[in-house]
């Protein structure tokens, strides 16, 4: 197996995702980014456009030359990935239009769907269940198992969703699960299989770091459904359950105090948020 889906996505990347995001900017698909700057939005729609370009030639190279460029799990796992991706564009075209999402949280979407208001943010939570629950279907897990899987998948996707406040943070968040996974199970499997979905996030992020874009609810969405997914894939059961642990703790954490704050206060992390930002006038950086 290779990973041939991380070249050629990463290529696509570098040669697309520039004009692309100019473009962007030029049609007023813009929006204000944490300090006011207008930035291409949602740029997490154009690297699931570089992806899915990039399965075009993989795919059918895979299937009629034989060329085994692809993992036969990617099947499974892409319609996942597409989903969740999809879900968080749909948030980003309609959240800021809906009654309910003036509400922050899953308590507050909740207190939306029983009032009986439209919630971006509901759909997006039902939807990623149900698209979970199909990625883990026929996988042979008994009960305990296939809900802590779920819990695992859904989680993580949603941490992304709460980490997406700084440039590139979400960025970084998904380079350090793939390379602690890839180290710690001494594995290059979750880059093979998710490659294609890899390239592009990793590319953008030099765009988003230096303010010109924002992934947006797409974007946090497809990267924390590649993490997701490649704890899922590389990790045994024991494994996962204490990746689940670390990701609920982190989770119930950011539903009810400042993930950013935190992140403030702890100098190592503080350092690692800022690599590669733009400074605050002023020469402080937030």
């Amino acid at each position: 197996m290779t990973i041939a889906g991380l070249a050629l996505s990463t290529l696509l990347a570098l040669w697309l995702l520039p004009a692309w995001t100019a473009d962007m900017l030029r049609t007023g698909l813009a929006r204000e980014n944490w300090r006011g700057r207008a930035v291409a939005f949602p740029a997490g729609a154009l690297a699931i456009s570089v992806s899915v370009i990039a399965l075009a030639p993989l795919a059918v190279l895979n299937d009629r030359a034989d060329l085994d460029l692809l993992e036969p799990d990617l099947a499974r796992w892409a319609t996942y990935v597409l989903g969740i991706a999809l879900l968080g564009l749909l948030d980003d075209v309609l959240g800021r239009g809906a009654a309910g999402d003036t509400a922050r949280g899953w308590r507050g979407h909740a207190r939306a769907v029983l009032a009986g208001r439209l919630s971006t943010g509901a759909i997006k939570a039902a939807g990623a269940f149900g698209l979970a629950a199909f990625a883990v279907s026929g996988l042979g897990r008994e009960w305990p198992g296939y809900l802590a899987d779920l819990a695992l998948l859904l989680l993580v996707t949603n941490l992304f969703n709460l980490l997406d406040l700084r440039p590139g943070r979400v960025e970084k968040a998904l380079a350090i699960v793939l390379a602690g996974v890839c180290l710690g199970a001494w594995t290059v499997f979750p880059l093979q299989l998710l490659g294609v979905f890899i390239g592009p996030l990793l590319v953008g992020a030099a765009l988003t770091l230096r303010e010109r874009a924002m992934l947006g609810d797409c974007g946090a969405n497809l990267a924390g459904a590649v993490a997701g997914v490649a704890l899922f894939a590389a990790l045994g059961t024991e494994a996962r359950l204490v990746a689940l642990a670390v990701v609920a703790l982190l989770t119930v954490y950011g539903e009810f105090r400042s993930i950013s704050s935190a992140i403030e206060r702890v100098p190592p992390l503080r350092a690692l948020d800022r690599i590669g930002r733009l400074p605050v006038p002023g020469g402080r950086q937030r």
